[in-house]
């Protein structure tokens, strides 16, 4: 029995990432609505925008970028950073130094790993997350005037207690028949470099499929790039457009981005 009740507050993704989701959530939130009975399932999580803000009793939650996973198990256990966070550049460099010798040691699900992907996620450029092709997190200081870290992330672990953080392949994550997938790949756009590996068009026919052969709800976000459009709608799913808040071009074309939703073993309610 789907429960009346209302979906409790998002509570704000403590890292910056591209492409994050959180000006869909109101979306997001009538459609989770009809099926938070649930277990959600996301294969690329990201910040976990989307799972904050739906907040399921149950999810499993993926990325290909392992260090992304360590921090949110770290998140869960109830993560507190006692390093010095300094919006300086010196401090930033010294700071993805060790975050590289760590990696480079084996040390990458340390909680000292976590604190430092906290700080290079905060400080760094565009709050990018980069690596090179031996797996070195690579992305220059930013320019921000001033940034709000935070030390204590106490609020997170009674909600992420009952979710479980994978890294890996989406095929191989273990479903069951009647979990709700929210896929939200990284978009069909020339910069896919999120982990050490690029995410190609291989990769986006392949989730394409995967999600189509599925029997529960499913659910994806994409940028609504013609070919990406046609792949999903020749899969039999609907799709549904929708402007993005963020613009195509910073080269004097300032037209609104359009995102696809596209969805299966569902039937989206009104806007």
């Amino acid at each position: 029995m789907v429960s009346a009740h209302p979906l409790p507050p998002p509570i704000k993704p403590a890292l910056k990432w591209a492409g994050g989701k959180r000006w869909l959530l109101p979306r997001l939130q009538t459609i989770w609505q009809g099926q938070k009975h649930r277990r959600l399932v996301e294969p690329f999580v990201g910040s976990m925008s989307v799972c904050l803000g739906l907040q399921p009793e149950r999810a499993l939650l993926n990325d290909r970028n392992v260090h992304l996973i360590n921090f949110c198990r770290w998140l869960q256990r109830g993560l507190t950073v006692d390093l010095a966070m300094l919006n300086d550049q010196q401090a930033y460099y010294a700071c993805r130094q060790r975050f590289n010798e760590l990696i480079a040691s084996g040390g990458q699900e340390t909680q000292e790993a976590a604190q430092l992907f906290y700080y290079l996620n905060r400080t760094g450029f565009n709050g990018l997350c980069r690596f090179n092709n031996q797996g070195r997190f690579n992305v220059p200081f930013g320019r921000y005037k001033t940034i709000n870290y935070a030390q204590d992330f106490s609020e997170y672990p009674p909600v992420l207690k009952d979710w479980v953080f994978v890294s890996g392949d989406f095929e191989a994550l273990s479903l069951e028949g009647a979990d709700f997938i929210y896929a939200d790949p990284p978009y069909d756009v020339e910069f896919t470099k999120y982990s050490q590996t690029d995410f190609t068009w291989e990769d986006q026919v392949r989730v394409a499929h995967w999600l189509a052969r599925h029997s529960g709800p499913v659910l994806v976000s994409n940028q609504a790039t013609p070919r990406i459009l046609a792949l999903y709608q020749d899969l039999g799913f609907g799709v549904e457009i929708l402007e993005a808040p963020r613009r195509i071009a910073c080269n004097g074309d300032r037209t609104p981005a359009q995102e696809m939703l596209a969805y299966r073993g569902l039937a989206l309610p009104a806007t």
